[in-house]
């Protein structure tokens, strides 16, 4: 259980500095917060509502594990490098797919809502 504790921690304090040190993060954790409500009053049923709410909550998996592919870069070389760029653009072409993912249940969603 101390294990589980001590993992729960970490994981908040990495959320924390991703938040407060990144702006796509931040911006992301926002829409979270304005997507929970949301989608509670959006969404027709237990599973649209849930469909709503995890597909911000991959968004922000997504764009959490780019921005640590994006810092790991950084490190291992800070100067411009084609192959660095070319990794750095397909974490920013996963954040683009998780994107669309999530546009197209919110609007599936809300052309059933509006449907009803």
């Amino acid at each position: 259980m101390h294990a589980w504790i001590a993992a729960f921690r970490n994981s908040c304090a990495g959320l924390v500095f991703a938040v407060r040190t990144e702006r796509a993060v931040r911006q992301e954790a926002i829409a979270l917060v304005l997507a929970v409500p949301a989608a509670l009053i959006i969404g027709q049923t237990m599973w649209t509502k849930i469909a709503m709410i995890g597909v911000v909550l991959l968004l922000m998996a997504v764009e959490l594990l780019n921005t640590c592919i994006e810092k790991l870069c950084d490190h291992v070389t800070p100067e411009i490098h084609p192959r660095i760029k070319i990794v750095k653009d397909m974490g920013s072409a996963a954040v683009l797919a998780a994107l669309a993912l999530t546009a197209l249940v919110w609007l599936a969603a809300i052309a059933e809502r509006a449907a009803a």
